[in-house]
């Protein structure tokens, strides 16, 4: 078997290809999501790799196998006659992140305030984690007022950054250390 070019040169001019051909801008709203769903995958790989709880692993890497069913679907031309993306996230991927926010939650301490990212390595790049995730849905929305998206898709991306949010807490938590909450005096 032959092993295919990872680059092609197509793109050098500023373009790229959807799944189903067509050529668009490597600026187009749909690469800007898709592009970001592609960052947090990535960051959830290094958090990931930061983490020690055998479980909290294994269900971030079944994130990441989510992000990648999202980035397929927003990579894909719904216009082209024929072209349907190949798997969208089903509804129990939203479902499966509520359940874990609600049990990471019962076990922390309820909310004072703000909570100051940090504390120790892995929480504070959960922190990190769940801002880009913030930027992802974002993108996503500017795309759906365009290209109208999968309501659980927009809805997975939202439940996905307060699944990091609480993720962050537990971590701190975990490794022993306090919570450090917003002073809105500290100005």
């Amino acid at each position: 078997m032959k092993k295919s070019n990872v680059y092609t040169r197509t793109g050098d001019t500023g373009t790229t290809s959807l799944v189903g051909g067509t050529r668009v801008a490597k600026t187009d709203l749909r690469l800007e999501a898709y592009g970001t769903v592609d960052e947090l995958n990535s960051c959830i790989g290094m958090l990931r790799e930061m983490m020690t709880d055998d479980a909290g692993r294994a269900f971030l890497l079944r994130i990441q196998h989510r992000l990648f069913v999202l980035g397929g679907y927003l990579a894909t031309d719904r216009a082209v006659a024929g072209i349907h993306p190949s798997c969208v996230l089903g509804s129990n991927a939203v479902a499966e992140l509520e359940t874990e926010i609600d049990r990471i939650d019962a076990a922390l301490p309820q909310l004072r305030a703000f909570v100051i990212p940090g504390g120790c390595g892995p929480s504070a790049f959960c922190n990190i984690c769940r801002t880009v995730c913030r930027r992802m849905e974002r993108a996503m929305l500017r795309l759906d007022e365009t290209t109208p998206l999968d309501a659980v898709s927009l809805a997975f991306a939202n439940r996905l950054s307060d699944y990091l949010f609480v993720l962050s807490r537990q971590l701190n938590a975990a490794s022993g250390n306090d919570e450090i909450y917003w002073d809105k005096g500290c100005v």
